[in-house]
């Protein structure tokens, strides 16, 4: 195969294996009934007049598959924390015991696991789509280049075959979460 058809080949799968890097980001923002310490990403406290994300003022733990445990830095920062965990409003009600927060994660209702399989489902379809505009925007790459026909029919194939490759790790990748969150 020649160079060229090599590079549109190479950066076709690179394109793709970037769909299911950012298939496996987004499905981290997805609940899946354990506790997780991604799940408090999104807090934000205020740090001496700074707001600032909850990881930089504290350590947040996982003792169990249903507690969050945050332990600040400072002991002074604990009401900040308690009050950022608040106005983030993620349905969590967090408990200060003088040392640190703790944060019982309810268990999902079956309605609940539905609504999070179908987003869980969504950003697959997101990510497959990105998977056939990259084999989409390779073949016209081949077409425009410069090589013998019988090399891009054969260029075109790979293409295919890496397209259907990607898109069966995508599958795979789903059916993990789907199995995580439906798990009571």
């Amino acid at each position: 195969m020649n160079e060229e058809l090599q590079f549109i080949l190479d950066s076709a799968r690179e394109s793709m294996q970037g769909a299911i890097k950012h298939l496996e980001n987004e499905l981290l923002n997805i609940r899946a009934g354990k506790a997780n310490p991604v799940m408090l990403k999104s807090v934000m406290v205020d740090y001496y007049g700074a707001s600032t994300p909850l990881s930089q003022v504290a350590n947040v733990n996982t003792p169990d598959g249903r507690t969050l445990s945050i332990q600040p830095w400072e002991k002074a920062m604990l009401a900040e924390i308690e009050k950022g965990i608040m106005v983030a409003n993620l349905g969590f009600n967090p408990m200060n015991n003088g040392e640190s927060i703790i944060i019982n994660v309810p268990p999902l209702t079956e309605e609940r696991r539905r609504e999070l399989a179908k987003m869980a489902k969504a950003e697959a379809e997101n990510a497959k789509v990105s998977i056939r505009n990259a084999r989409k925007d390779a073949n016209q790459e081949i077409k425009k280049s410069e090589a013998s026909e019988d090399e891009q029919k054969n260029c075109e194939i790979d293409v295919q075959a890496a397209t259907d490759n990607f898109i069966q790790k995508v599958d795979a990748v789903l059916a993990t979460k789907e199995k995580e969150i439906m798990t009571v």
